[in-house]
């Protein structure tokens, strides 16, 4: 997926070109910023595909900026930053960031997102009914589940967890996300219901249960569905 028009927003010069070089290698079109303000200026005028987003700008916070960069629903945002609090991570995924990659980073692996993010948007576009995953073939629509031609049967709590993650692929949905679309009645959301039910899931979709690929951790923060593509 190359040639999708990114910016870059980070207040250090030498992690703008180092992004700069690993795009434009990549085949993207690449703006930067170094503040917020400008950040808005130029996303307003280039509208680009996808901004990697630095949180610790000069002028305002980056979580300020993640709201309003995806204000008309066709620009992804993914977070680079040094923060590593897992609350900083919650606070961005929940203000609607596609993703959130922590420096220092492995260029391929920030890559690998940024494709991640970009097929994401295409597919909200064109709204796939089945996300595949490895062996495993998540029907939204008629709400099917099959590994190979096998059917899985699953309980509902265990198809609306595993919904929400198909719904966002290769993406990381936070614990709360998960606990409102799955619980929507309950108030007390603890985490440990969510705990019991992927478990479940991993025993009934993955390979290995013990070392699970499909259905991923993102430590104190959610979970990812890897699509693998």
């Amino acid at each position: 997926m190359s040639g999708g028009r990114i910016l870059i927003v980070d207040d250090e010069l030498y992690i703008r070109r180092l992004l700069t070089a690993t795009l434009v290698r990549a085949g993207y079109q690449v703006e930067e910023a170094g503040t917020a303000a400008q950040a808005l200026a130029v996303a307003a005028q280039s509208r680009p595909e996808l901004v990697l987003l630095d949180l610790g700008l000069p002028d305002r916070d980056g979580l300020e900026l993640v709201q309003p960069l995806k204000r008309d629903g066709k620009t992804a945002v993914v977070v680079v930053s040094a923060r590593e609090g897992t609350d900083d991570k919650v606070a961005a995924l929940d203000l609607g960031a596609d993703d959130y990659v922590t420096k220092p980073f492995d260029t391929e692996e920030l890559l690998a997102r940024v494709r991640a993010a970009l097929r994401h948007k295409l597919g909200e576009r064109g709204s796939a009914a089945v996300v595949v995953a490895g062996m495993l073939a998540i029907d939204l629509v008629n709400r099917e589940v099959r590994r190979g031609e096998q059917e899985v049967h699953l309980t509902r709590k265990e198809y609306e967890v595993l919904a929400t993650l198909a719904a966002a692929p290769d993406r990381v949905v936070t614990h709360q996300t998960i606990l409102a679309a799955a619980w929507p009645h309950d108030y007390d959301h603890r985490v440990e219901y969510l705990r019991i039910v992927v478990r479940q899931l991993r025993q009934k979709i993955e390979p290995d249960p013990a070392r699970p690929t499909v259905i991923t951790n993102e430590l104190g923060v959610g979970y990812r569905l890897r699509t693998g593509s």
